[in-house]
């Protein structure tokens, strides 16, 4: 039986354990305003570069990444996901889940990439 084929157009799938492992090798890169290179990140030059290095391109906000990703439930959240944490229907932040209520981040200056616990109650997941 042949396989079907797949269109030359189609969106990259997504190996979530290759996103995982890619997001952890900048454990410990520093925060920088603006910053999305693994010399320093914030929050969303950190997930635009991850998700690039595994050939997936997203926008370079995290409003805009929120925007461009599919919305799932906390439920359906799975690792490799990304997790928004929204004020005013906009998002501030955001990280890449890595499952049981943790995700990586570039939280803020004077930190470096970590994975912590998921804080806030305002929090959007979304998934590309």
């Amino acid at each position: 039986m042949a396989a079907a084929a797949v269109p030359a157009n189609a969106a990259p799938v997504l190996d979530s354990g290759a996103v995982l492992a890619t997001a952890s090798q900048y454990i410990g890169t520093p925060y920088r305003f603006g910053g999305n290179t693994p010399s320093g990140f914030d929050c969303s030059g950190y997930t635009q570069h991850v998700f690039a290095q595994n050939g997936i391109s997203i926008p370079r906000t995290a409003d805009a990444q929120m925007d461009a990703s599919t919305r799932i439930s906390a439920s359906e959240a799975r690792p490799g996901d990304l997790v928004f944490f929204v004020r005013g229907g906009r998002a501030y932040h955001v990280g890449i889940y890595t499952g049981d209520g943790q995700m990586m981040d570039s939280p803020r200056s004077g930190k470096s990439v970590t994975e912590r616990s998921i804080w806030g109650s305002n929090v959007v997941y979304g998934r590309f």
